[in-house]
């Protein structure tokens, strides 16, 4: 059985690592280079880097910032954030990126991930995917979850993963920030539909969280920020935690 990730995330907003609740209330959470160096050292499986403006201010992600992060870490790392072409894509790998992560463009112009796919490989193309409930479904959001596309999120994984990513990173907007535990109920759905890695985001508030989110929602891996950001958690201890629960992780 393959291992299951432990994945701290840094969403920069203004060069600077921020946290909200629900994608609203942001708060400054630190330096993006020593936070990036610092999980690096103590164990994360990869690092996830979403530039979370980017696409409202209709922008590149920060190149030069990716690349100094890249300087500073011996892990994978994923880079998202207003990301719309072949081409955008080629300078953040050559940057230091191992994946990136593509969500409102990909809604607009889903042949980008096919694009992608074929240019670089499938391995480096993940589907960010921001989901919302909404009466008994959910739907996408794009723009930093500010628009409701009214695409339904599991036919939209389903169709992303047809189409040559190599990964889902599918954020529950209702549990985002929360602390409340990942939405088990829709990582469970898509897992049974989708045969590419599924990484959970969106409400890890404590180790039991994150075990659930593998054991009950089928999680390939966990995403979490604040509990990380703010020491409420250490990754040492969530990885002994997990092994001592017969989870697969790398120590």
């Amino acid at each position: 059985m393959l291992t299951k990730r432990i994945i701290p995330c840094l969403d920069i907003k203004n060069g600077r690592t921020v946290k909200g609740v629900n994608f609203e209330g942001l708060r400054d959470a630190g330096d993006p280079i020593e936070l990036a160096e610092r999980y690096s050292s103590e164990g994360a499986d990869e690092l996830v880097f979403l530039d979370i403006s980017a696409t409202q201010e209709k922008r590149k992600t920060l190149v030069p910032l990716v690349r100094e992060i890249a300087r500073h870490i011996n892990i994978p790392f994923t880079v998202g954030g207003g990301i719309k072409t072949v081409e955008e894509i080629e300078a953040l790998l050559h940057a230091g990126a191992d994946k990136v992560s593509l969500n409102s463009s990909i809604v607009k112009d889903p042949e980008l991930i096919t694009r992608a796919a074929d240019r670089f490989g499938s391995q480096c193309v993940v589907a960010a995917v921001d989901a919302k409930r909404t009466d008994s479904s959910w739907s996408v959001f794009v723009k930093g979850g500010t628009e409701d596309t009214g695409i339904d999120a599991i036919e939209w994984m389903e169709e992303v993963t047809r189409r040559g990513a190599g990964e889902i990173l599918l954020t529950s907007m209702d549990r985002d920030g929360t602390k409340s535990g990942f939405d088990l109920e829709l990582l469970s759905e898509i897992n049974r539909r989708v045969s590419i890695p599924v990484i959970a985001s969106g409400g890890a508030g404590t180790i039991q969280h994150c075990i659930d989110a593998v054991n009950e929602g089928n999680a390939d891996a966990v995403l979490a920020a604040s509990i990380f950001h703010f020491q409420e958690i250490e990754i040492k201890k969530l990885k002994k935690v997990m092994a001592e629960a017969e989870i697969p992780v790398r120590i």
